[in-house]
């Protein structure tokens, strides 16, 4: 497990640290004006549906079913389930673009009210949705094609994809000055990827001989699982969501550059979110369902809770640093070009926002997984769908006076209340156990943050008085100092407090 946990979190590291540098790219080029926030509108709303349909229901219905059909009946089986659904995952998701793409205009004014008030802005936001929303049908299906190589215990592909689109987005904007719009240019890059993506998971299942076709679709017993599965995840998948439309509408009443403030902050959330916390939960999910096919529940629970060590011990240090240092971060990573300290300001308040809700963030995957492993996917619906509610509702209450870190705010405060739920649940029903060992290593991991946030906040004071003379590179300067000085504190102070006996245990599992 370990092993597959490093390759799926490897090439997602790739994929973010390219991310980043397209990113950069994005700041100079873009900015955070009126271009800018009409393309990460563009960009948002085949993401959310990608949520829905794809990463989120999708795959909680999927992998499971897929892997018990697999397990219980053969690969010819499996086969055959996985062409019915291929087929019934492509008819609606082509219906689903030729409604997009017709009705752009009315959807635009549901999901982006705030630019009627700008006919240019709205009308550039409408044609840059309609280059990127078939990116949506092609991630869909190298989301299926991901799911089925898990199951087969391949994850390096599915891992790698979004590489692509970096790289992509990144070759296009290189060309901006051959498209109407850096905006242009951008949105043709994500449309680029979305094939570049698809061929390379077809290309690795069809190597293994698991590439779908197109069959009759015949609702048999492994069908209708699966929709019983799937109705209860979309409705959680599309609660998430609708909280993540509210952020994408209401920052369309804000000033210009609020939408990309909310952005470049959650780019930076996403890093651990993405390496960490999905890499746990991609490589959790089919472990746990192949245990628990074979009537191995302790040793489901063993994977779970070392999925939860490891991902505590992984993002600790990302959500002090996003608390303790963000401005210094957001200043290194992006302000350069179009890309102002102000705007880079903004955007750090925002991060700072978003790392109250960190932790959730990256354990919520580790923690569903024990229900959607046992095909119980309508329990973490009711954790989500409260989640929701209260995030919207502070969303509403906080946009007035905080504007786009309001918002932030409002998801860290529902991610908080979705977990806690989750594994309320999941205690009550004897799923996971929280008992001595796991609340003690919760106190360890306390302390060690508590002592790498004291680091930080030091370092960066005293970094920025004697760096003082530097005319160029000073905030590159401090952040590359605080990642030494936070990498030596923590490193020492999770030895010390967990001792190398943990640490080997962690690892051999």
């Amino acid at each position: 497990m370990l092993g597959r946990i490093f390759t799926v979190g490897g090439y997602t590291l790739l994929s973010r640290l390219t991310g980043f540098a397209r990113d950069i790219m994005l700041a100079a080029v873009l900015g955070a004006g009126p271009v800018a926030d009409a393309f990460f509108v563009a960009l948002r709303l085949p993401n959310h549906f990608r949520a829905i349909f794809a990463e989120g229901a999708f795959n909680a219905a999927f992998v499971p079913a897929y892997a018990h059909v697999h397990g219980e009946r053969g690969e010819a089986s499996a086969k055959l389930f996985a062409d019915r659904i291929f087929t019934l995952l492509f008819a609606s998701q082509l219906v689903l673009l030729v409604l997009a793409l017709v009705f752009m205009p009315q959807a635009m004014s549901v999901l982006a009210p705030g630019f009627t008030e700008d006919a240019q802005q709205r009308r550039l936001a409408i044609e840059l949705t309609r280059i990127t929303f078939p990116y949506l049908l092609l991630i869909t299906l190298v989301t299926l094609y991901g799911g089925i190589l898990n199951v087969m215990q391949r994850f390096a592909s599915a891992a790698a994809a979004s590489i692509f689109l970096n790289i992509s987005m990144m070759a296009t904007l290189a060309l901006a000055a051959f498209f109407p719009t850096p905006g242009h240019a951008a949105a043709w890059g994500v449309l680029i990827s979305g094939f570049l993506q698809y061929f390379l998971l077809a290309g690795d299942l069809a190597t293994h001989g698991g590439l779908p076709r197109f069959a009759p679709f015949k609702l048999d017993e492994d069908v209708r699982a699966f929709f019983r599965a799937l109705g209860p995840a979309t409705i959680g998948s599309m609660g998430t969501q609708v909280a993540l439309f509210a952020d994408t509408i209401i920052a369309t009443f804000l000033p210009a550059g609020a939408l990309s403030a909310l952005y470049y902050a959650d780019r930076l959330n996403q890093l651990p979110i993405g390496v960490i916390g999905i890499a746990m939960g991609t490589v959790l999910l089919p472990e746990m369902s192949r245990r628990l096919t074979s009537e191995d529940h302790d040793g489901a629970l063993a994977a779970q809770r070392r999925a939860f060590d490891f991902t505590l011990l992984f993002s600790l240090p990302f959500v002090v640093a996003f608390l303790t240092v963000p401005d210094v971060i957001m200043r290194a990573m992006f302000a350069r070009g179009a890309f102002t300290k102000g705007d880079a300001a903004a955007a750090g308040a925002t991060l700072a926002a978003y790392a109250v809700g960190l932790i959730p963030f990256v354990l919520i995957r580790s923690a569903v997984a024990t229900f959607y492993a046992r095909k119980d996917t309508a329990t973490p619906v009711k954790a989500a769908l409260i989640g929701v509610a209260v995030n919207v509702a502070l969303k509403i209450a906080l946009v007035g006076p905080l504007a786009q870190v309001g918002l932030a705010f409002a998801t860290a405060v529902g991610a908080w209340i979705n977990l806690g739920l989750v594994i309320a649940f999941a205690v009550r029903a004897g799923y996971l156990k929280l008992d001595s060992t796991l609340t003690g290593s919760l106190v360890k991991f306390v302390a060690a943050a508590v002592v790498l946030g004291a680091a930080l906040w030091l370092t960066a004071r005293f970094s920025g008085i004697y760096l003082a003379g530097l005319s160029t590179l000073r905030d590159e300067t401090t952040f590359m100092v605080l990642i030494v000085i936070g990498a030596l504190v923590y490193a020492g102070s999770i030895l010390l407090l967990f001792g190398k006996t943990w640490l080997s245990s962690l690892v051999r599992g």
